[in-house]
This record gives structure tokens, C-alpha cells and sequence, in this order.
């Protein structure tokens, strides 16, 4: 499985940025794709993940209402919009898949490099 991450930078405070995540490599169904971040010194967090069989939509909360994830089936590829973007949303930002309905959304089984966000002014 190759998840190629994109779309990271330098954003002021109250910005936007979309990231954009390529899945290949696979042949098998999968639970579902999305996105982890972790910034220096603390633990990892679930951001946002979008299922396979329904497109159902998982969003952890501190990004609810501002984050929103989307797949473009015909490219496999994955996006996630981020407005009203705030400083401690600065993260190097993961694209991660499950493959198994079991247990919690976040709890990814496979990620590839990330793309590092910065939001500052």
C-alpha cells in the first residue's frame, strides 16, 4: 500500500489549506482512509477518516465543523479541507488507511510520509 501525502505549508491563522492523499497499490477492500497528525512532543491524534462501503465520515473533535474529508473514487485519491485553521492545528499531517472495521477509526494499520502543516502569523 503507497499513500503519498500533499498539500502542507505555511498558513496564517483563520486560513485554509486542502491536502490531498494518493492511495496505490492495493487490490483489496479496505475499512477506511484518512488522516492522523502529530506535532512535536505530544501523542498522535485522529483527525478524519472517510469509509470505503458508504463514504461515512469520521472527524475528531477538535477539528469538527472546520475540517472536511472527500474521496474522488475515480482517482483514488483522498482530500481534506482545512478552514479556520489555528496554530495549535500545526502538525506534520498523515494519510493513513484501516483496513478492518474493529475497534477505533483512528487506529490506523498503515501511513505514509507526511506533509507538514504550520499555521502562524
Amino acid at each position: 500500500v503507497q499513500l503519498q501525502a500533499s498539500g502542507g505549508g505555511l498558513v496564517q491563522p483563520g486560513g485554509s489549506l486542502r491536502l490531498s492523499c494518493d492511495a496505490s497499490g492495493f487490490t483489496y477492500n479496505y475499512f477506511c482512509i484518512g488522516w492522523f497528525r502529530q506535532a512535536p512532543g505530544k501523542e498522535r491524534e485522529g483527525v478524519s477518516c472517510i469509509s470505503l462501503s458508504d463514504s461515512a465520515t469520521y472527524y475528531g473533535d477538535s477539528v469538527k465543523g472546520r475540517f472536511t474529508i472527500s474521496r474522488d473514487s475515480a482517482k483514488n485519491t483522498v482530500y481534506l479541507q482545512m478552514n479556520s485553521l489555528r496554530p495549535e492545528d500545526t502538525a506534520d499531517y498523515y494519510c493513513a488507511i484501516k483496513f478492518l472495521r474493529v475497534g477505533s477509526w483512528w487506529e490506523f494499520d498503515s501511513w505514509g510520509q507526511g506533509t507538514q502543516v504550520t499555521v502562524s502569523s
